[in-house]
């Protein structure tokens, strides 16, 4: 497919599209929706093919395709990652959130302390505090525009109420693709403390700089307190057939996943599992890559632009489809730079603050779309703050 053409999605129940202007005042008739993380590209040929199957067969009922599911899985991971993992270490939920909820009920006590590094994807802090858990946040520190862990100063704010971690990698906001040495310290931490690590990884294959390493990837003692979450939602745009995969090598914490898993009786989507099936293929594989490289032509046209206007910063994105930018060059108030960017330049963008510390000045800017609509929204910024150049 061309990832230039332009598909319409107002009026389609996009949340994206058609909730813009509910929740931002963004008027959907010429608005630019770049907040919530979904794109605006048809998936490979090979899902399209796979969903029309079960169409024209136009029967609905229980389905069983886990062997062949898992199998995909399992090929992704081995080709694309390097890591090799037993089928029988994966569950599916509904996605990256549900699971998370499912590891909170699984592996914490209500009270418990969560770890955050923050800023971070702003469904965590949402789940946590909605099962009665406690929101641990330590913020991440800036060094050379970008994140770094720093580890003297969470080991100060440790008390002994944490259980558990959740850490994103690749990291959404910031787009930081970690290294070795970095997760292995993460690692450590969750060990010192005897945390549980939740790995949220559904990025992974979106990256740009350097290379995605799975955490579990790290070694024995790693995987014995870690759970990975991933999904194709990210990769292959299908958010909305709610399939995701919880990995877990450690046969203890498997055990215990499993039994929340029954007890509120989660199973899988039989349309999200077959476009997985799709989605994990070597179709799929060629179709990402070309994903890849046109989102880096949207983030080098995107980065150049904000970059220009004085006060504004676009964090180097090493992953994701996610631009970071800073508007704490301008001297305005966050109300200020927000209104901008929605009321004057009609974009709605994540708010910062969502993300938890350290967000404050920012904006999130999805890049998800056709390069006509990123250089449309360059043009826009740069009208809106033109007073600064």
């Amino acid at each position: 497919m061309s990832f230039d053409e332009q598909i319409t999605r107002t009026g389609t129940h996009s949340v994206k599209w058609d909730n813009m202007e509910d929740i931002y005042g963004v008027p959907s008739d010429d608005g630019l929706p770049m907040w919530v993380a979904d794109m605006d590209f048809r998936p490979p040929q090979s899902v399209q093919d796979a969903m029309q199957k079960v169409v024209s067969h136009g029967i609905y009922g229980y389905t069983n395709c886990d062997k062949e599911y898992r199998a995909a899985i399992a090929w992704w991971m081995k080709t694309r990652h390097n890591w090799e993992i037993d089928p029988v270490w994966i569950f599916t939920t509904t996605g990256l959130v549900n699971a998370c909820g499912v590891c909170l009920d699984a592996y914490t006590d209500p009270g418990d302390s969560v770890v955050l590094f923050t800023p971070v994807y702003h469904a965590f802090a949402k789940v946590i505090k909605l099962a009665g858990r406690k929101v641990k946040e330590m913020p991440m520190a800036l060094v050379d525009g970008q994140y770094t862990l720093d580890f003297d100063a969470y080991e100060a704010q440790m008390d002994g109420s944490e259980t558990m971690l959740i850490f994103c990698s690749p990291h959404n906001p910031g787009g930081r693709v970690w290294t070795r040495e970095e997760l292995q310290q993460v690692a450590d931490f969750c060990e010192r403390h005897d945390l549980l690590l939740v790995s949220d990884e559904v990025h992974h294959d979106l990256v740009y700089t350097g290379t995605h390493i799975p955490m579990c990837e790290l070694g024995p003692e790693v995987k014995k307190r870690t759970v990975m979450l991933t999904a194709p939602s990210k990769t292959f745009n299908i958010a909305g057939l709610h399939c995701g995969q919880t990995i877990i090598p450690d046969d203890a914490l498997r055990a215990k996943f499993a039994e929340r898993m029954q007890a509120i009786y989660i199973s899988p989507n039989m349309m999200g599992q077959l476009a997985t099936i799709a989605c994990y293929s070597p179709e799929g594989a060629k179709w990402a890559d070309g994903l890849v490289e046109y989102l880096r032509g949207n983030r080098a046209v995107f980065d150049a632009a904000v970059n220009a206007i004085p006060g504004l910063k676009s964090m180097d994105m090493q992953s994701t489809y996610l631009a970071w930018v800073d508007f704490s060059g301008t001297g305005m108030s966050r109300e200020e730079f927000t209104a901008r960017v929605e009321k004057t330049a009609k974009i709605a963008a994540n708010h910062g603050t969502t993300f938890g510390s350290g967000g404050e000045t920012y904006l999130r800017f999805n890049l998800g779309t056709p390069r006509a609509n990123i250089e449309e929204a360059c043009k826009r910024l740069a009208e809106a703050f033109a007073d600064l150049q």
